[in-house]
């Protein structure tokens, strides 16, 4: 026999009891390291001021106090401030919200009390715990290993060695590293800060993480926008001074118009609209582990999805078993040991053999309901527990079965040959099980000449057709124990076809791709004639359509369905995929899916999954739903949406006020604005209504418009020429206004202040996503925010001291109901564009 075919522990370990556990945790704390250490308020002060706009705002206030203009500087001060104070506060809400989110995806380990096998989150293991673990794992705390079935240690995140590490019982098991293959039972000796991840995790707990994407970009796009801007007030500064205008006076009005025209509350509507995606991700249970998936989200062409507990609901059970002729069907719900055969007449002994040799080759176990999970569940493969089930219906008790027939070695589950083998004793003699898919079981182990061979393979075939997932199971009787790694002189007993019903809503979830223009693909390691039964039942798949197979990547764009893929061949499909320029969003919850989802622009793991699958995604689906991806892809578009909107809305404005003051002299209005007027403005318009639009609801074509293409820029779609287009407006209705005050003897610089402050205001109410019966009254924030400062605007002209600090003149009613006039136009254009203008492909209007 050889070192994989390690002895069983003959007596079962009972583990400790719950007084143990409750008083070693009590002295010893929970099984967690050291988080990163919260940024402190001076960090994230710091942080907004080095944004390169508020920069901007810095150095003019700096300029407007060399120059003595204190009422300016003030106001410069008020804009900094509140943009910090925005900033800091949704730095801060975001920080809560993804730590929110991890807690919701926090690891749970297998563990043994009081006799009972039992999940429990990782951070309540405690010294002495009995744990089970196996390929696919995070060990979740320093274990001594009792038994080890080839077990091999990925200890790359302690040594930084990628080559797995043989760990044989007695030796230990190092927290944090990951199981790659095999399985283990151990005691926990170290756990929290004193294991060996918890003593690096100390050294490094400062570590934070970085900008995402969308933000990186959108600070160029900011260094852009601040030296565009830098050098048009610079040309406004010359044109006054040649004009004759005092030096100090057109200082002052670049400087303030430096301020007005940038827009330093990007990075707070920026924060804002990622942490309020994730937080409502989470809401339809997709939990992103960072904002990064929040945005790529939205831009999704392909989704690669695994069908098993994606497409179907993971709820694994024998539907047929065929064995030496005999044709049964097993009906039942879930994991129930109850259920009924038809034909109904006593089961036949090849039946009873196939059914017993499945379960001993199996190392799922099926636990009862209980209060807090009232139905039974599956722990370990689900497959392996259909399984377990099917023998219990079929009258055995798994665990007198597997007592009376003990394991003596194994050769566990393969993903290279697909099948799984184990030895038992059995009476006087040693029994050899194999079980796996049919083309590699019932090939080398088995008499290949053997006319029950024919016959299993004959029924492989006819379950495939009909959707079935498909095992084989063979053995064979020995005087001797024989080694499990290449087992041979086997007989086939049969085949049994395990069903896994699809979702009532995939179809519907395919179609909601289609619309949404995302491909979806199916990958499998199912039969070819599977793949394709379920890809015609969701509607991906239709007759005649090639079926891809993992070795051929390359087939990538031209199939919908691939078939005997490999986990590790998911690789290769999503590189294909993404060197034809598509955005692709991969599922998966296996150990080795997880270099797939780290090569996708977001890796999706499921939540049943594998602690390793889901510690490489960027997004977890707690229900393992394909279905809310689509609510994913939704919210990632609202986010990048409302991002566009505000753009439209704060550049319109800035470009409005430099036009203001750009071609105001030339129609006899010398300074059309105050440096204070204009810093004013900015405060009210970018503040607290800019931010606001980071809160605004999806538009009602979200899912049914295609992605935006990978390479568009954040200005592209037409975005650029809205702001040209609005700015345009504004400064039209500002300077008539003025210029139809100046013609009547009316204070015409206090009308062009509370014009164009209103009309970037009715502008803001404009470019609010579309509302419908169900959204009417979404984000009341805006609207509210609107009002403040409008009446924040009016004030500037009637409270003497405001008038003092700004430079404005009392107004009329008549004044004011012509500024209130002009200032509409420019909303209601861009209302009127919304309905009746062309639609675009991507974005927002």
């Amino acid at each position: 026999m050889t070192a994989a075919a390690t002895q069983v522990e003959e007596k079962p370990p009972t583990g400790l009891s719950a007084e143990q556990v409750a008083a070693r945790a009590a002295a010893e704390g929970p099984n967690t390291v050291a988080r990163p250490r919260p940024r402190r308020l001076a960090a994230r002060v710091g942080a907004q001021l080095a944004d390169p706009l508020v920069s901007l705002l810095l150095a003019a206030g700096a300029v407007t106090a060399v120059l003595g203009d204190w009422p300016d500087t003030v106001i410069i001060a008020l804009v900094v401030c509140l943009n910090t104070a925005i900033g800091v506060a949704q730095q801060v809400r975001a920080d809560r919200a993804i730590a929110a989110l991890d807690s919701l995806t926090a690891p749970t380990a297998r563990v043994i009390r009081d006799g009972h096998e039992t999940v429990v989150p990782a951070a309540d293991l405690v010294r002495g715990d009995l744990v089970r673990v196996e390929a696919g794992d995070i060990v979740p705390a320093d274990m001594l290993l009792h038994d080890s079935y080839r077990c091999q240690a990925d200890e790359s995140a302690l040594t930084g060695e990628s080559v797995p590490v043989p760990r044989p019982a007695g030796e230990e098991l190092s927290a944090g590293t990951v199981l790659v293959t095999g399985r283990a039972v151990g005691t926990v000796v170290r756990t929290g800060p004193r294991s060996a991840l918890g003593r690096i995790a100390t050294l490094v707990a400062s570590t934070t993480s970085g900008p995402t994407p969308l933000q990186r970009r959108l600070a160029h796009l900011s260094r852009i926008l601040g030296a565009t801007v830098v050098v048009l007030c610079l040309v406004v500064f010359a044109a006054g001074v040649a004009a004759g205008r005092p030096v100090l006076l057109m200082a002052l009005i670049a400087v303030s118009l430096v301020v007005a025209a940038v827009p330093e509350s990007l990075p707070a509507v920026v924060t804002l609209a990622l942490a309020l995606g994730a937080r409502r991700m989470a809401r339809h249970r997709a939990i992103p582990r960072d904002l990064h998936a929040v945005e790529t989200m939205g831009s999704v062409t392909v989704v690669a999805a695994d069908k098993t507990g994606t497409m179907t609901e993971g709820r694994m059970t024998v539907r047929r078993a065929i064995a030496a002729g005999a044709d049964v069907t097993v009906n039942g719900t879930g994991y129930e040991p109850t259920g009924a055969f038809a034909p109904a007449a006593p089961l036949p002994p090849p039946l009873l053999d196939l059914a017993r040799a499945a379960l001993l080759c199996s190392d799922a176990t099926v636990l009862a309901p209980t209060s807090d999970k009232p139905a039974w569940t599956a722990v370990g493969d689900p497959l392996e527990a259909a399984l377990v089930t099917f023998a219990a219906r079929c009258g055995m008790d798994p665990a007198q079965v597997r007592h009376d027939a003990p394991r003596l070695a194994e050769h566990p589950f393969d993903q290279a040959t697909r099948q799984m083998t184990t030895v038992h004793a059995d009476g006087d003699t040693y029994l050899t099980i194999c079980k796996g898919a049919p083309e590699t079981v019932l090939s080398a182990p088995v008499v290949v000449d053997d006319p029950a061979t024919d016959a299993a393979r004959q029924a492989a075939g006819q379950l495939a057709a009909a959707g079935f997932r498909v095992l084989a199971v063979a053995a064979g009787r020995f005087t001797q124990p024989s080694s499990p790694l290449a087992p041979t002189g086997l007989r086939a007993l049969g085949v049994v076809g395990v069903e896994d019903p699809l979702r009532p809503a995939a179809a519907a979830t395919a179609g909601a791709f289609r619309q949404a223009g995302i491909r979806l693909m199916l990958i499998t390691g199912d039969h070819p004639a599977t793949a394709a039964h379920i890809g015609a039942q969701i509607g991906i798949w239709q007759p005649g359509e090639p079926v891809g197979v993992g070795d051929h990547p390359e087939q990538a764009g031209q199939v919908h369905v691939f078939a005997r893929t490999q986990p590790e061949q998911k690789l290769d499909i999503v590189a294909a995929l993404q060197g034809a320029g598509q955005v692709v969003a991969m599922t998966g919850d296996g150990v080795n899916d997880a270099p797939a989802l780290r090569r996708a622009d977001i890796g999706v793991a499921m939540g049943g999954g594998t602690e390793v699958a889901r510690q490489a995604a960027d997004l977890v689906l707690v229900d393992d739903d394909l279905a809310t991806i689509t609510a994913a892809v939704a919210e990632g578009r609202r986010v990048y949406d409302n991002i566009r909107r505000f753009l439209r809305y704060g550049l319109s404005g800035g470009a409005a006020e430099l036009a203001v003051m750009l071609v105001g002299p030339f129609l006899g209005l010398g300074v059309p604005l105050l440096p204070g007027q204009i810093l004013w403005i900015n405060l009210l318009t970018h503040g607290l209504p800019g931010v606001a639009m980071g809160a605004e609801p999806a538009e009602p074509a979200v899912l049914r418009r295609p992605p935006r293409p990978p390479g568009e820029q954040v200005l592209g779609a037409g975005l650029a020429r809205s702001v040209l287009v609005l700015g345009a407006l504004l400064t039209a209705v500002t300077l008539l206004c003025g210029v139809y005050a100046a013609a009547r003897g009316w204070p015409w610089q206090s009308m062009v202040f509370m014009t164009l402050g209103l009309a970037q205001l009715g502008v803001a109410v404009a470019v609010r996503a579309t509302r419908t019966p169900g959204n009417r009254w979404a984000n009341p924030g805006l609207l509210a925010a609107v009002a403040v400062s409008a009446v924040a605007q009016l004030a500037a002209v009637m409270l003497p001291g405001l008038r003092t600090l700004l430079g404005t003149e009392p107004l009329t009613g008549t004044q004011l109901a012509v500024c209130a006039a002009g200032a509409l136009l420019p909303g209601l254009a861009a209302g009127l564009w919304r309905i009746f203008g062309p639609r675009p492909a991507t974005g927002s209007r």
